[in-house]
């Protein structure tokens, strides 16, 4: 197999052949068909995730079709189709596994980060957390769904079925899907963009945004809810003006630079901030059951696999609208 691998931060991916592996109990094998690029993947190669201390294949966006079954696997078959999310393994015995809370297991192992990922042209999953996904739609468009879709789905989810109107800070990858799924939920949905950038602009509005504008503009009326997607602690307080009284800002991101101090008053009144983190088997099963009926399209710039550092500098710079998929 070949892959795009971490040996240390803040340092290019390096290009590398290695064996194949075999899936141990409880695994499987994937041919990887498209894995989505990840501005998570950025805080790993960027540093601002702790290292984990070994190299790493990257990449946690993963489509393919399973070509290898280690023992004990049920319920998937050879030649299927999965995707292969962020939360790659959890132990399953900890309180929060037993309440329904995996996403803060004690002892989880997150996919490209702390088990290598989809940057390679197979990968090794637990098959417990792979998702069938059917062979309607091709690899690079299901790609960004497996973490851009499943944590915009948990963040509005988070939100409230009482928000009517969202604003979205930060008009990527997760904001471009959820922002399809607000829509066609009924919901009114604001664009929050770099200062400036009236093509980010442009491109929500084309979504079905009421409004686009620059992050340190106010929103034409006050908002039930925020989501910020982008990974800029100043952004805390611009959203908490920006929500009216009891409404609530939800922190997307695994990473976000120091929020700076804000007065009391902004966050009084009972408006809520509360963050997200990861996401459970149940978001992936509800969010890929939704998503087609919801028609969601995915905006998606294509690599070749061995462009991935690219790909990461295109992200970092903000170069595409939407999602970038690499491929194989």
């Amino acid at each position: 197999m070949h892959a795009m691998r971490l040996t240390a931060p803040h340092t290019p991916l390096e290009w590398v052949e290695l064996p194949d592996r075999l899936p141990g109990p409880g695994e499987i094998r994937v041919r990887v068909g498209a894995c989505g690029v990840c501005r998570t993947d950025l805080h790993v190669v960027d540093g601002e995730l702790p290292f984990p201390g070994h190299p790493v294949i990257p990449g946690h966006e993963i489509v393919g079709h399973i070509d290898a079954l280690g023992p004990g696997v049920d319920g998937l078959a050879l030649g299927q189709r999965v995707g292969v999310p962020w939360l790659g393994h959890t132990c399953g015995v900890c309180r929060y596994c037993h309440s329904g809370h995996e996403n803060l297991c004690d002892h989880p192992l997150f996919t490209g980060y702390t088990r290598d990922g989809g940057y390679a042209t197979a990968a090794i999953a637990d098959a417990r957390y792979a998702f069938p996904l059917g062979e309607e739609g091709d690899d690079v468009s299901l790609a960004p769904l497996l973490c851009a879709g499943l944590i915009g789905w948990r963040s509005l989810v988070m939100a409230g079925d009482e928000a009517r109107s969202v604003g979205l800070y930060g008009f990527g990858a997760a904001a471009h899907i959820i922002a399809q799924v607000a829509i066609w939920q009924g919901r009114s949905v604001c664009g929050f963009t770099r200062p400036g950038d009236r093509a980010t602009q442009d491109f929500a509005r084309s979504l079905g945004a009421v409004w686009a504008g620059g992050s340190d503009e106010p929103p034409p009326a006050a908002l039930d809810a925020a989501i910020i997607f982008a990974p800029v602690g100043a952004l805390v307080p611009a959203a908490l003006r920006a929500v009216r009284k009891g409404g609530r800002v939800v922190c997307a991101g695994i990473h976000m630079s120091d929020i700076p101090t804000f007065p009391y008053d902004l966050l009084w009144e009972e408006r809520q901030l509360v963050s997200v983190a990861n996401l459970t088997r149940q978001d992936g099963i509800d969010f890929l059951s939704l998503a087609p009926k919801a028609g969601i399209r995915t905006r998606t710039t294509r690599y070749a696999l061995r462009d991935a550092n690219q790909a990461l500098a295109d992200l970092r710079a903000g170069r595409f609208e939407g999602a970038a998929v690499l491929v194989p």
